[in-house]
């Protein structure tokens, strides 16, 4: 079966679902470049690797990412300091990739293998408690995106799964009081 033109460049995009480049997600961002809606120039964890990589794809010329979006940077993971987390537990449903570990009113941790360095957790943190540090000292290859993309899309569809599971649950609870 052959992939479309979404999928293709689902692919190759790094699946860190950071939202940066205006979209809801890699895939959304996918779909909005295959319909021509979006340029290819959006997506900075991505950088040079991915825009030369949709670049061949789309048979265009490559794109430097556009500043509007922020900057193709090293690759980082979330900190949290532990010293200053209230355990508020707003950072969990925010993270795509569940790194985050912990419990409503106890510590948080970030499993740094894990953390694709979204950026996500940030905004919900009531304390400022995490903060981003890099973990390379240069930009990814296209090679190591790829790997890690494979890795994020697991990660995230896992992540979508245990959503939907605990709404339908959700939903159940509340359909079961209505009753009652």
């Amino acid at each position: 079966m052959t992939a479309t033109l979404a999928e293709q460049i689902d692919a190759i995009l790094p699946q860190t679902q950071c939202t940066r480049c205006g979209y809801s997600g890699c895939r959304p961002y996918a779909e909005a470049i295959a319909l021509g809606e979006a340029l290819p120039d959006r997506c900075p964890p991505g950088g040079q690797p991915v825009a030369q990589a949709l670049a061949r794809l789309l048979g265009a010329p490559v794109r430097p990412i556009n500043p509007e979006v922020g900057e193709e940077s090293v690759p980082r993971v979330a900190v949290i300091d532990e010293l200053v987390c209230i355990g508020c537990a707003k950072c969990l449903p925010a993270c795509p990739v569940d790194a985050i570990v912990g419990a409503r009113k106890h510590l948080h941790t970030v499993v740094a293998a894990d953390c694709s360095g979204c950026e996500l957790c940030l905004p919900p943190c009531p304390v400022d408690c995490i903060t981003l540090v890099p973990v390379a000292e240069a930009p990814l290859d296209g090679a190591t995106l790829a790997a890690r993309a494979h890795f994020y899309r697991e990660r995230y569809g896992n992540h979508r799964q245990r959503e939907a599971r605990r709404e339908t649950e959700r939903q159940e609870r509340l359909a079961a009081r209505s009753l009652s």
